[in-house]
């Protein structure tokens, strides 16, 4: 996508988002957005745009560093819950519980069984969620192999990026095909009427991001929204269904 398109219509639809935070702060809402997807696929820079004209006030974006001695001997979804938004705000997750679903299986961090507990447990966790008010948007950004290998290969060159390598970007293509074996598994699992997943085409980083930024506003009907601007536009995000898994329309 051109860089000048790309700037327009990101600037209107952060417009929206404005628009948006004001009706949530007004009607005492609650919304929690997820961001998952492998690494370099574009969480950060997604939740950048998202929040970038917000109020830091009402709006935290929340990227959490491994647990603790006692968060690792605490109930798994404790560290979250006080994560999650009071009346009026919104929280916007860099990661979230889901890495029990893809780095900590993948990489050993977590049994098999505390593995397949998760799957088990967390629509459960999302209803209670959802039936106390709080609004609860998944979004799985996904990347193919190769885009992903030049990715991490900028963060690699670029002083301005080196921040973001990590000791998993060192794994995530020798463990490619454990990493989508763990999400199919994930999305196939946890999808459910209280936490539905979108999967959002981001190999190109432009379009992906505008599309996150027009399914969290479809997903209110606020004051003076412009209908025209937020509908849905290609195929770069679509609704999870279990079809996507047998006709590839995820990455292999």
């Amino acid at each position: 996508m051109k860089r000048k398109a790309y700037e327009q219509e990101l600037r209107s639809l952060q417009i929206e988002l404005c628009k948006l935070q004001r009706h949530i702060v007004k009607t005492d809402a609650r919304l929690c957005v997820i961001f998952e997807g492998r690494d370099t696929a574009g969480k950060g820079g997604s939740i950048k745009r998202v929040t970038a004209n917000l109020p830091p006030r009402e709006v935290r974006a929340v990227a959490l560093p491994k647990p603790n001695e006692r968060e690792r001997d605490s109930w798994y979804f404790q560290r979250y819950i006080p994560l999650m938004p009071a009346k009026g705000e919104i929280v916007l997750l860099d990661r979230s519980w889901y890495n029990r679903a893809g780095v900590e299986p993948v990489m050993g961090f977590c049994s098999d069984e505390q593995h397949q507990t998760f799957l088990a447990a967390v629509p459960h966790m999302e209803e209670i969620l959802n039936r106390d008010g709080i609004k609860l948007i998944k979004f799985w950004l996904d990347i193919d192999r190769a885009e992903q290998a030049e990715r991490l290969e900028a963060r690699r060159v670029d002083p301005l990026k080196t921040w973001k390598l990590s000791p998993m970007d060192a794994e995530a293509q020798k463990r490619w095909d454990a990493y989508s074996t763990a999400r199919n598994s994930m999305l196939e699992q946890t999808d459910h009427p209280h936490g539905r997943w979108t999967v959002i085409e981001a190999t190109d980083k432009r379009k992906a991001r505008l599309a996150i930024i027009r399914q969290i506003l479809q997903s209110f009907a606020y004051d003076e929204c412009e209908p025209d601007l937020i509908k849905p536009r290609g195929k770069t995000a679509r609704s999870f269904s279990p079809d996507m898994l047998q006709d590839g329309s995820l990455h292999p």
